[in-house]
């Protein structure tokens, strides 16, 4: 068996869930959501889908995401809520060696951006928002989310944030967050309200606290980061303001119309670059009117 995951905090949870339930061993195999709905990604039977498009050839999958909705009963679990590592919790809490409860509080929180605005402007203050700012999505970094696997899977929080290497990477995401709210402030436009962030010029691309955008741009309700993602790509990500909660667009299901997905409140696309003005512009379109979608 295999855990089929992405790399963000809520995927390492799920690893986490699944290898101690199941006596999964590592390493997790690591893909991204669109690489799942291109069908690019091997899978084979016995392997464990989390926080991921349905792939037919997998023994069990556990998703939360709207556009991700199955349309017949799969091996596993879906339900629309926080986290998938919840749902992974809820159905092998009885079979975990560990007592995972605030971990799995905590993934809710971050995936579903449920966070205060000290959390938001004051990650060091608070292990969790810190340690998921850790994880970023660079192929290169897949010793790091294995190592944070093996750490949480074995130590309490406590001593996972005394860590030389997770005590490095958290020096360096505090440090960088100062830069990237130097890159969101020189690149953000604000039409109505819907804040545009355009890194496309930019490389390398910066990188930092994802809720920071709302706290500078209060008047946003919504947010929309494009990036050239390499190899002719452009992605797209969206987001709710989580401290001005007036968008109607469920985001999840209008990026399904461009090559993406998510929840109700965040999601991404991936796309050929020659497709980036005018799925920027569309999708722009829809968040002004700022109708249910």
């Amino acid at each position: 068996m295999r855990v089929v995951t992405r790399p963000d905090f809520d995927g390492v949870v799920c690893a986490i869930l699944l290898m101690d339930a199941l006596n999964i061993t590592p390493p997790v195999h690591w893909t991204q959501p669109s690489d799942m709905q291109r069908g690019q990604v091997a899978i084979r039977a016995g392997d464990v889908i989390a926080n991921l498009p349905y792939h037919e050839n997998c023994s069990l999958w556990f998703d939360h995401h709207y556009s991700n909705q199955p349309d017949k009963p799969i091996p596993g679990a879906f339900k629309l809520a926080p986290s998938a590592a919840g749902i992974v919790y809820d159905t092998y809490r009885d079979r975990l060696k560990r007592d995972y409860r605030e971990l799995v509080h905590q993934t809710d929180r971050i995936d579903s951006a449920d966070l205060t605005l000290d959390e938001i402007l004051h990650p060091e203050k608070y292990p969790f928002v810190l340690l998921s700012m850790t994880i970023s999505n660079d192929p290169k970094e897949k010793d790091y989310w294995e190592h944070l696997i093996a750490l949480m899977r074995r130590h309490p929080m406590d001593q996972v944030m005394n860590d030389q290497q997770v005590r490095r990477r958290c020096g360096e995401v505090v440090a960088a967050n100062v830069t990237y709210e130097k890159a969101l402030k020189a690149n953000t436009t604000l039409v109505d309200h819907v804040s545009i962030t355009d890194f496309r010029d930019l490389d390398p691309v910066p990188n930092g606290n994802r809720f920071l955008i709302y706290s500078l741009f209060p008047e946003c309700t919504v947010n929309v980061k494009i990036v050239h993602d390499g190899n002719d790509i452009t992605s797209i990500k969206v987001g709710h303001s989580i401290l001005n909660r007036g968008c109607q667009v469920n985001v999840g299901k209008m990026l399904a119309g461009f090559e993406g997905g998510g929840h109700r409140g965040a999601g991404a696309c991936r796309f050929a670059r020659s497709r980036a003005d005018d799925y920027l512009s569309r999708i722009v379109s829809i968040l002004k009117a700022n109708q249910p979608v």
